[in-house]
């Protein structure tokens, strides 16, 4: 894994980068593809602070952890990245593997046509599951679809995140 090291308010130590990447070198049973890592190291007052960020084989990962020990926040925000990177694994290869059923059923779509000249208006039946914010966009990056439908799980109302033009995403939310 190619790592890069910031330190911000420390002075760089050639022994913090090599425990961060021995460290990080765990991950490479994880990932397919190489990935990149690219970890901020800085102290502010009292708090030791690690933030990594994770970018390859179709994921970003980004953790972030402070303590009041620079090697005790690395080893506690590497075992979340850990954590988020098996999930997303188990996700995929369920997915793949046919465990989860399709979210837009092709035997429940009806074509229902005005006239010969109109467009016609295929309904489809989405299986909708509650879930936040967050994991709605882990989802979208995970799957080619150009919007998800979902129960917010904070919210408990039906809303919609859609992949903008921009690469960036929209949340439509009903109005209360």
């Amino acid at each position: 894994m190619q790592t890069s090291v910031t330190f911000k308010n420390i002075s760089p130590s050639d022994h913090l980068k090599a425990y961060v990447s021995d460290k990080l070198n765990r991950f490479d049973k994880y990932l397919y593809n190489p990935a990149e890592a690219n970890v901020v190291l800085s102290v502010e007052k009292f708090r030791h602070i690690a933030e990594i960020n994770i970018v390859g084989d179709r994921l970003s990962i980004n953790g972030k952890e402070e303590t009041e020990d620079m090697y005790s926040a690395i080893d506690i925000v590497l075992d979340k990245l850990e954590k988020q990177i098996k999930k997303n694994k188990e996700k995929t290869r369920e997915r793949r593997s046919g465990k989860y059923r399709s979210r837009i059923e092709p035997e429940m779509a009806e074509v229902r046509g005005f006239e010969d000249n109109t467009p016609h208006v295929v309904e489809k039946r989405i299986d909708y599951k509650p879930m936040d914010v967050e994991e709605a966009v882990m989802q979208m990056e995970l799957v080619d679809n150009s919007f998800l439908v979902f129960t917010n799980a904070r919210t408990e109302r039906v809303n919609v995140l859609y992949r903008r033009k921009d690469g960036n995403y929209g949340l439509i939310q009903p109005s209360s």
